[in-house]
């Protein structure tokens, strides 16, 4: 009996350990505009921006600037292996239509 405890005691100890390595939905992640890039009618400058997601939420932000803006949340198959950011041309300007998050399976839609 005290070995089945034991037993059972260690299983409920490795299974508590792993449960919080499994990654949630949203996250932080830095991205960079090599370009003047327009998302949902924001204009960004080049340079460094965080990304957050939370949730259905994604911002993007530079130092205490801050923009929410609305986008398609979606999941990849596969990891990417780098942070991708796809662009279209409108009007002269380059608006950016997709981020690939680097590390992640995350894939932000922009329409």
């Amino acid at each position: 009996m005290l070995k089945r405890l034991l037993a059972l005691f260690a299983i409920l100890a490795v299974a508590v350990s792993f449960a919080g390595t499994v990654p949630g939905p949203g996250g932080s992640y830095t991205i960079t505009f090599t370009q003047p890039s327009v998302v949902k009618g924001v204009e960004f400058k080049p340079g460094d921006y965080r990304l957050k997601i939370a949730g259905d939420k994604i911002t993007i932000a530079s130092g205490k600037h801050a923009v929410d803006v609305t986008g398609k949340i979606e999941t990849g198959e596969t990891k990417f292996d780098s942070t991708a950011i796809r662009y279209n041309n409108q009007e002269g300007k380059a608006v950016v239509s997709e981020i690939r998050v680097g590390g992640t399976k995350t894939k932000l839609l922009f329409e």
